[in-house]
This record gives C-alpha cells, sequence and structure tokens, in this order.
C-alpha cells in the first residue's frame, strides 16, 4: 500500500520554479507612480488596481484576496504597494485641528492602513521560501513622527504613522517565516502625480514619475534582509518614526 501524500503549503514554490517563472507586481498600477514603475519592471510584472483583471480595491478584501489567488502561479521576487490617498472626494489636507472629519480620517485610514495591512495579509505568504523577495509600502515622511516639525495634516500623518507600525511589525513576523525576504516602508519624495499636484510649491524637488521610480528601483536592488523593517526614503537614507 502506498503511503498517504503529505499536505503541503499552497504558498511554497515547486523546485521547477526557476527565476524566469517568478515575476514582480505593483499594486496601485493605475497611479502615476504605480504606472512608472510597472513599466520599468517589464513585461514580467502583474499590475493590479481598481480597473485591472481581477480588480483590486483596497476597501473590498475579497478583492485583495482574488488579486492574489490569480498571482499563486508565478512567486513574486518584488511587490511594491503603491497606493494611497492624500486628498480628493471633498478632502484636503487639514491645516488645523478645527478642519478634522470623522468621515476624513476614516477615509484616510482606509487607503493608507487598513488597505495595505489586507495586502500584507494576502501577499506576504505568496513570497517565495529560501529567496530572496521584497514587499516596498510607499509611506511619506509625513508619517514620521520624530520629523514633524510642521503640523498639520492630520489624518495623512496619522494614517502613513500606522502604516509604518504596521510594516515594521510585518517584517518582524515575516523574519520567522521568510528570513531571505524583505518588508519595509518608503517615502518617494515629492513626485510629479495627482496625488501632489496640489502641493508642489516652488523649491521641492519635484520628480517625473519615471525617475522616481528608476531611483526607488536601484534602492530596492541594493537591499538586504538586514533592511527588512526599515522606514527608508527614496535615495535609500533611513528615516526617523
Amino acid at each position: 500500500m502506498g503511503s498517504t501524500p503529505q499536505a503541503k503549503d499552497p504558498y511554497a514554490p515547486s523546485a521547477a520554479y526557476t527565476r524566469d517563472c517568478m515575476s514582480q507586481i505593483v499594486i496601485g498600477a493605475s497611479g502615476g507612480l504605480g504606472a512608472a514603475f510597472l513599466q520599468a519592471l517589464g513585461p514580467t510584472a502583474i499590475g493590479f488596481s481598481r480597473t485591472s483583471t481581477p480588480p483590486l480595491n483596497l476597501e473590498d478584501e475579497a478583492s485583495i484576496a482574488a488579486a492574489a489567488a490569480a498571482s499563486l502561479g508565478r512567486p513574486p521576487t518584488l511587490i511594491i504597494d503603491a497606493t494611497g490617498f492624500l486628498h480628493g472626494g471633498g478632502f484636503m489636507p487639514e491645516k488645523t485641528f478645527a478642519a478634522l472629519s470623522p468621515e476624513h480620517m476614516a477615509r484616510s485610514f482606509a487607503i493608507n492602513a487598513i488597505g495595505p495591512a489586507l495586502l500584507l495579509k494576502h501577499f506576504l505568504p505568496l513570497l517565495p521560501r529560501g529567496e530572496r523577495a521584497v514587499f516596498v509600502s510607499l509611506s511619506a515622511k509625513v508619517g514620521s513622527i520624530g520629523d514633524n516639525q510642521s503640523g498639520g495634516w492630520y489624518s495623512y500623518r496619522a494614517a502613513k504613522a500606522a502604516l509604518n507600525q504596521i510594516i515594521h511589525t510585518a517584517a518582524i513576523e515575516l523574519r520567522h517565516k521568510r528570513p531571505d525576504a524583505i518588508c519595509l516602508a518608503m517615502h518617494p519624495g515629492t513626485v510629479s502625480t495627482p496625488l501632489s499636484a496640489p502641493f508642489a510649491k516652488t523649491g521641492l524637488n519635484v520628480r517625473p514619475p519615471e525617475e522616481a521610480a528608476a531611483g526607488m528601483l536601484s534602492v530596492i536592488s541594493r537591499l538586504t534582509p538586514a533592511d527588512s523593517g526599515k522606514f527608508l526614503a527614496y535615495n535609500g537614507a533611513e528615516l526617523p518614526w
């Protein structure tokens, strides 16, 4: 009589996988910076957004799970979360606590913190074992509590600070499950996209999305597992929490 087959980890890569079978994933691929990442990574990259197939909506966990399931055949060596919400739908960054509204705060946390947390839940298990793989979530320097010298922007600052804590915590857990993997938050700087357009003041170093994506990919290519859990700027400099 034959032995009973052992149950396999559905997220464990097969020995038959080669580097050519692996992929890169960009979430938020319909945005200016996400599209630039997707173009820079080339034909092996997979892009997800509200308009992709399948669609991925950060406010709908079922859609996140479906997108992750659609990626199962090709373990990703790189996942970039290029999502974010700063303004829109009648909301703008608050200049004073008198402008705080629960609706604005809820929206900011849904997109900037809760949604990325669910991306971690469903996409981190896709990372291959025994391989260098990277999960990067685009955060913002204004989410740094230690660097906050000007105040304002309550909802966005608080949500990005929450994202940084979520990423740092996930990196600790990931260290035990995928020791060769890297999970970190990265500040992209001021990029010429609709998200930052109203705030691109004269004198700021505003970079085109293509330049910003290329620069960050260069930094990402040099990361090691020792960088997991960090909060980095687009040039590789470590930022304070």
